[in-house]
């Protein structure tokens, strides 16, 4: 029975419909193919072009460019003497770097300890000293 109705309405049962430029209609603009940009991109067509000829030598695709390798090297060479310079810059310290050091040291935890000390004090003693702000700043905006 469904054999007989897909005979019954070849046509009716088709919900596509087939474009207007097919039937040859020149006042019809055809409709070009758009280009894939990452394809049409200069760059992407030299790395395409170079692992094509890597494959052709038989260079796996892990291999790097001589170039790029030296390169590399380089770099590397550079961080390590710039860390091996700043190690050197810090055991050549004079005695007033290091006193400065140690003092910035100090304060850093005298400050610490005072922010721990104001944490532990009773919250209306806060309140009550930004109550003291406020009014003397107040104060001072009604005598200017």
């Amino acid at each position: 029975m469904y054999t007989e109705i897909q005979r019954e309405q070849p046509d009716g049962g088709n919900i596509l419909t087939h474009p207007d430029y097919i039937d040859g209609n020149p006042d019809l603009i055809k409709p070009k193919k758009l280009l894939n940009p990452v394809k049409a991109s200069k760059s992407h067509q030299e790395l395409h072009r170079e692992l094509l000829m890597n494959h052709k030598r038989g260079l796996g695709v892990e291999s790097k460019p001589e170039l790029q390798r030296v390169l590399e090297h380089r770099r590397r060479d550079l961080l390590i003497k710039q860390k091996k310079e700043e190690e050197e810059a810090k055991k050549l310290q004079s005695p007033f770097e290091k006193e400065l050091l140690k003092r910035h040291q100090r304060l850093d935890q005298l400050e610490k300890e005072q922010e721990k000390q104001e944490d532990h004090a009773p919250e209306f003693i806060k309140v009550k000293e930004n109550l003291r702000r406020t009014s003397t700043v107040t104060g001072d905006e009604k005598a200017a």
